[in-house]
């Protein structure tokens, strides 16, 4: 069985040739005059109605509103998860009173 390690006279490895399938895309120079365009004018697929600004303002503040919204709530639920957690840990441990428990202040007679 031959070994894929290279030998001391080949201390690079092999190198494999790849050949180019099909003709290619011919590379233009700097020295070449281009001939036609490559990209064909984008004006065909632009809209005749003008551009509302304000409801593209309005539509943007919705949209960061949503997101602030989304992040309001990935925080919170965070919050409720690790809270959950702590309390679990605590359960399983076998510690008693993990819950926290507000009690009313008694009023002066």
């Amino acid at each position: 069985m031959t070994s894929n390690t290279p030998q001391q006279k080949d201390e690079k490895g092999r190198v494999v040739p790849f050949a180019r399938r099909g003709k290619g895309r011919p590379r233009a120079t700097a020295n070449e005059p281009r001939g036609r365009e490559t990209v064909e004018d984008v004006g065909k697929y632009a809209r005749g109605e003008p551009d509302n600004y304000r409801q593209r303002m309005v539509n943007n503040l919705l949209g960061l509103g949503f997101c602030i919204l989304l992040v309001a709530i990935g925080i919170w639920l965070a919050n409720t998860i690790a809270d959950m957690r702590r309390n679990q840990d605590c359960v399983l441990s076998g510690r008693r009173n993990c819950a926290n428990v507000s009690v009313p202040a008694e009023k002066a007679p």
